[in-house]
């Protein structure tokens, strides 16, 4: 019943770490180097992305499989008066960017994450990552979208159907918790 869908994931799975695998290993090295000189991570995406940065900064901070100390990491996506007074005194294209002024030092790191690559207001949170000196990452579909040529790395899933983006976006995030988790230790 559930075999195509499985399938499915299972080849997106396979095909990303056998054609970009090196691309996610190059983030595992750059987070672990920045975060042991304590940078901090911004993450943000909308949507079920937004949920995802959410998730991912709450196992930095608190911890994911390990007791070890706090790692300094932020979802963009929390603050609800800052996100809505963005969005309504200026623009929602702006809302992480302009967190991202606030907020980022230079050697820190931007994580976007967005299913299409499309999206203004991701597209705008990298520019200005870049403009201020931060490392910018983005996990996103297949081909990037128009997000594709602006981050340090792109880790685009082969796929175009937003669940199987999604689920392989979360299994990036886990790996990528556990590897930084074990760089930290206890």
């Amino acid at each position: 019943m559930y075999e195509k869908r499985i399938n499915e994931l299972t080849q997106a799975i396979s095909t990303f770490f056998e054609k970009k695998g090196d691309n996610f290993a190059k983030i595992v090295q750059e987070l672990t180097d920045r975060l042991s000189k304590n940078q901090k991570i911004l993450i943000f995406g909308n949507g079920g992305s937004a949920s995802q940065a959410q998730h991912f900064a709450a196992e930095l901070v608190n911890k994911f499989l390990l007791e070890r100390p706090a790692i300094s990491a932020v979802a963009l996506t929390t603050d609800t008066s800052v996100l809505t007074s963005i969005a309504n005194d200026e623009s929602f294209d702006i809302v992480f960017s302009r967190q991202i002024e606030a907020l980022g030092i230079k050697g820190d790191i931007a994580l976007g994450l967005t299913t299409s690559g499309n999206s203004p207001n991701i597209i705008r949170a990298v520019q200005t990552a870049k403009e201020y000196g931060l490392f910018t990452i983005v996990l996103t579909g297949e081909g990037g979208g128009k997000i594709g040529p602006l981050p340090d790395i792109l880790c685009d899933i082969p796929s175009s159907h937003t669940p199987v983006i999604q689920e392989v976006h979360l299994l990036l995030l886990h790996l990528l918790a556990e590897e930084i988790e074990k760089s930290v230790g206890p």
